[in-house]
Parts: C-alpha cells; sequence; structure tokens
C-alpha cells in the first residue's frame, strides 16, 4: 500500500520558551519536535523527567519516517456516508459510472471510505487519495459498512499537545510508563469517561488525558493507479537489490517482522508473539494484501506501531528480544498458532476467534 518519508528535524531544546500545560501535559517548544517543559505533580521541572522526555522525543523523530502519504487514513467509521469494499481480493474504482471507464484506482478487502454521489447503481467514494465509482454489487452500506467498520478498524489517539506522558493509573499521581509528542497515535483500549483514556502503550495498557488528544476511528483505504504504479517499481527496485543481497535482506525481513512482534506483543507468551508474526505472514500469501513483509507493516490503517514510528525505533535500537527474533523466523518459515488468521485486537474487542492472553486473532 501507499508510503510515504516523513522527515522531522529536531532542533535545540528552548528552555527560555517555557509554556506550562496544566495536569501533566507537556508542551513543546521548537523547530520540529521538541519538549520545552515537563510538569511533574508538584509543578517543578525535574531534570531525569525532561531528559528521558528530550531523548524519547528525539528517537520518535528519527525514527518517524514511515508513514501515509496524500489521503488519509481515517474515515466516519459510524456516520451515514461510510462505504466499505464487500469483496475477498480487490474492486476496481472507475472515473466514471461504467465499467468501461478508466480506472482511478482499487478498494481492497476490508477497505472504507465516504460516500459522495450515487447514480445508477454506482457509488462515488472517497479512499484516501483515490476518488471514483464503484459498483454498488461489491460495496456495502449503513448497518452493514458499519458492522465491518467496527471488525477491521480500529480507534486511535492522536496527541494535540508538544508531549504527554502515558501513566500507569487514570490519575497525575501515577508512573509515567513513557512520553508521546505530537502527532503520535496509539491503539485506544476505552474512553473511561471521566477525562482519561486506556490505550496500548508498548504492548502494556496505559493511560492518557483525553483533553490532550483527539480521537478518530481508523480503516485501511484505497489505492490510485499512480500509486500502485510507484509502489510497483519500487518493489521491483527492492526484489533486484534483495537478488543481489540475499542473505542480509532475508535478515532485515526476519528483523523487522521481529520489531512489530515486540512492540504489539511483547509481553505475550510465546504462541502470542508466534501468532502476530502469522497473521503478517497470512497477509503477505493472500492476495487481498500486498506481497512482502513490508508492505503488509507499514500498508495504511494497519498496525499502528509502525506508523507512529515505534517498529522502526525497536528496529533500529538492536534491541529485539530472543524470543521475538525466533518468533518472526518461525513465521516466516510457515508456521502458526492462529491458522489462517489476518487481524488480531485485545481481547474484549472482538466476538469469536482464538484467544491467546490478551490477544483474539481470526
Amino acid at each position: 500500500m501507499k508510503k510515504n518519508r516523513a522527515s522531522v528535524l529536531l532542533t535545540s531544546l528552548l528552555l527560555s520558551a517555557l509554556m506550562l500545560t496544566p495536569d501533566l501535559g507537556i508542551t513543546a517548544q521548537a523547530g520540529g519536535v521538541g519538549v520545552a517543559s515537563v510538569i511533574g505533580a508538584s509543578d517543578e521541572t525535574e531534570k531525569g523527567e525532561l531528559d528521558k522526555a528530550q531523548e524519547s522525543a528525539q528517537a520518535i523523530s528519527e525514527n518517524a519516517e514511515k508513514t501515509n502519504d496524500g489521503g488519509t487514513s481515517y474515515v466516519a467509521g459510524y456516520s451515514s456516508d461510510l462505504v466499505m469494499a464487500n469483496v475477498s481480493k480487490t474492486l476496481n474504482v472507475r472515473t466514471e459510472p461504467s465499467e468501461s471507464a478508466e480506472k482511478a484506482g482499487v478498494l481492497y478487502k476490508d477497505c472504507g471510505g465516504r460516500i459522495l454521489d450515487q447514480k445508477d447503481g454506482w457509488t462515488k467514494i472517497q479512499s484516501g487519495d483515490l476518488v471514483g465509482w464503484a459498483d454498488d454489487d461489491y460495496l456495502l452500506f449503513g448497518d452493514d459498512a458499519q458492522k465491518l467498520a467496527s471488525e477491521v478498524g480500529s480507534e486511535v489517539i492522536t496527541v494535540n499537545t508538544g508531549a504527554l506522558y502515558v501513566r500507569s493509573e487514570a490519575t497525575t499521581s501515577s508512573d509515567s510508563l513513557g512520553v508521546i509528542t505530537k502527532g503520535d497515535q496509539l491503539d485506544i483500549i476505552e474512553d473511561l469517561g471521566n477525562g482519561w483514556i486506556s490505550v496500548e502503550y508498548d504492548d502494556k495498557e496505559g493511560y492518557v488525558q483525553g483533553k490532550y488528544v483527539v480521537t478518530d476511528f481508523r480503516l485501511d483505504v484505497g489505492e490510485t493507479v499512480a500509486a500502485i504504479k510507484l509502489r510497483e517499481e519500487e518493489a521491483k527496485k527492492a526484489e533486484m537489490t534483495r537478488q543481489r543481497e540475499a542473505v542480509q535482506a532475508d535478515g532485515d525481513e526476519v528483523k523487522l517482522l521481529a520489531a512489530l512482534i515486540q512492540c504489539e506483543a511483547g509481553n505475550q507468551p510465546y504462541e502470542g508473539k508466534v501468532g502476530v508474526g502469522a497473521v503478517v505472514m497470512n497477509r503477505v500469501k493472500s492476495a487481498a494484501y500486498p506481497n512482502t513483509i513490508y508492505d503488509v507493516i507499514y500498508a495504511s490503517g494497519q498496525f499502528t506501531p509502525a506508523l507512529n514510528g515505534k517498529v522502526a525505533e525497536v528496529y533500529n535500537s538492536g534491541k529485539i528480544s530472543e524470543s521475538c527474533m525466533q518468533a518472526a523466523q518461525a513465521a516466516i518459515n510457515g508456521e502458526t498458532t492462529v491458522g489462517g488468521a489476518t487481524h488480531f485486537k485485545r481481547v474484549g474487542h472482538h466476538d469469536g476467534g482464538y484467544v491467546i492472553q490478551d490477544h483474539v486473532f481470526w
């Protein structure tokens, strides 16, 4: 699917521009992403916490290179203009409401979008950068679309302040699990309704204050003809490189998959780690998804740790656990603990499926 190389420049810390945000929000003041102040429970800036926040912002900024370009992967998941692709593989989207019209792009399985117009059994949609007409026979609308969206989509928070603590409990006096910076995204576990939202952070449950984030519903989006052509050209170049450097490329793929497993299932049992790896490999083998490990992991609207730079951070750190590396290699070798599953969520967020500790696979 579509990729983008977003480079974020981290400039020097400007302590002279301190802007205090109450209740443990952290405000950034720099040319790119930086941390100008970290407010403790008593509103006193602690140097240790400031250093940690700075390091976190630095790491996230340097590694947030793989995000979606152009359009957004967010659609109104529960609005009347929602439309979902109802196909097992792909659906052609046309420039006009006719089978003979030029191809504008494709919707993949589980892709969603907005209804722009309807005419003679065709619907004009917008899905990311893709705008065009699709045959109604291969689309879902209304309650059916909302049901599918709730199964395959996910709710996320996006930080809209300079930087923000992720807490171990829903209180400002609890321990900090880490710092997230403006634009970072995390999957929502639950909106507690008391000003706090529980989120997935480094495969743990953390808590952030709702007033410092915006929430969205995220779905995969379609792909334009131009984007497909560019991706295929890049894939050909990558394949040529792999053929020349086969051992290194294979090692990189194992390491990349292991980094994702560590982000998504680092505290899960080995069977759960293999399960996450198997989900990726099942997608690679399916015609409904991209056919490389990299493209599956960085597909729009899919694995949040990949899109917010966390996978890149872990990959570059060299601190991937042996069990995650072993699970990645096992999944690449064809092992699976979840059958042919192509999705997983936290337990309680999907009915049915196969449960391994905190995750349900289907």
